[in-house]
C-alpha cells in the first residue's frame, strides 16, 4: 500500500511541477511583453500626444493640419481592433522579428495598438493642466520646450501616472489576446491549454494570475500618484 501512495505521488507531482513551472514562466513572459511594449509604445505616443496639444487651435503653435493628420490617424489605428491588428502588421512584425509566434513578435503589434492609445492619454493629461501657470511661464520668457518639460509635463504628472497604470492594464489585455496566435505568456497558458485541452483549472489559474498581476500594476500606479500628487494631504 505504501508504494502504491508514493507512485500517486511521483505521479501527481510529474505532472504538476511542469505546470506550475509553466505558469511561473508565464508570468515573467507576460511581465515581458507587458512592460517593454508599454516603454516603447510611450516613446510612440507621448510626442504624439505633446504634438497634438501644442498643434491645438488653442495651443501653444497651433497647426490645423499637423493636429488633423495625427488626429485621424490615431483614430483609426484605435478603431481596429487588435486580434485585426494582430493579423495586419504580420509582414511587419516578419520583417522586424523574422517571425510572427512568441513574446518578442507580439511585442509589434502591441505598440501599434499602445501608443495610439497612449496619445490620447498624453492629450487629455496635458489639456487638464492649468492654463494660468502656462501663461505666466510665457510672461517669464519660457521657450516651448520649457514650457512643455517643466510647466505642462511637471504639472501632469500625476494624471500621467495614472493614465500609464490604465495603459498597462490595458497592454496586458491585449498580450493575453495574443495567445490565440501563439504569442506567449499566462493568455497562451490559458488557450493552449486551458481552452483547447478542455483544462479547466489551468485557464481558472491563468485568469487569477493576469486578475493578481493588474491588480498589482494598478496599487503601485496609484500609490505613485498619490505620493506625487501636490493636492494630496
Amino acid at each position: 500500500m505504501w508504494n502504491d501512495i508514493v507512485i500517486y505521488w511521483q505521479q501527481e507531482h510529474s505532472i504538476m511541477t511542469p505546470m506550475v513551472r509553466l505558469l511561473l514562466e508565464s508570468i515573467w513572459v507576460t511581465l515581458y511583453m507587458t512592460l517593454v511594449s508599454t516603454a516603447l509604445a510611450y516613446l510612440l505616443g507621448l510626442p504624439m500626444g505633446i504634438v497634438m496639444v501644442v498643434t491645438d487651435k488653442d495651443g501653444l503653435r497651433p497647426n490645423k493640419v499637423i493636429y488633423r493628420v495625427l488626429d485621424i490617424t490615431i483614430n483609426i489605428v484605435r478603431s481596429v481592433p487588435f486580434l485585426l491588428l494582430l493579423i495586419l502588421v504580420i509582414p511587419l512584425t516578419r520583417a522586424i522579428v523574422g517571425k510572427v509566434y512568441g513574446p518578442t513578435a507580439t511585442i509589434i503589434p502591441l505598440v501599434l495598438a499602445a501608443a495610439p492609445f497612449i496619445a490620447r492619454m498624453v492629450e487629455s493629461s496635458l489639456l487638464e493642466v492649468d492654463r494660468g501657470v502656462i501663461e505666466a511661464a510665457q510672461s517669464m520668457g519660457a521657450d516651448l520646450w520649457t514650457i512643455i518639460w517643466k510647466v505642462m509635463l511637471a504639472e501632469a504628472r500625476t494624471s500621467l501616472i495614472v493614465g500609464a497604470t490604465i495603459v498597462l492594464g490595458t497592454i496586458l489585455g491585449y498580450s493575453a489576446m495574443a495567445g490565440i496566435v501563439g504569442g506567449g505568456g499566462l493568455g497562451d497558458v490559458a488557450i493552449q491549454y486551458g481552452y483547447y485541452r478542455y483544462e479547466a483549472d489551468v485557464m481558472w489559474v491563468s485568469v487569477v494570475l493576469l486578475v493578481a498581476v493588474v491588480q498589482i500594476m494598478q496599487y503601485a500606479g496609484t500609490f505613485l500618484s498619490r505620493k506625487l500628487d501636490k493636492r494630496v494631504r
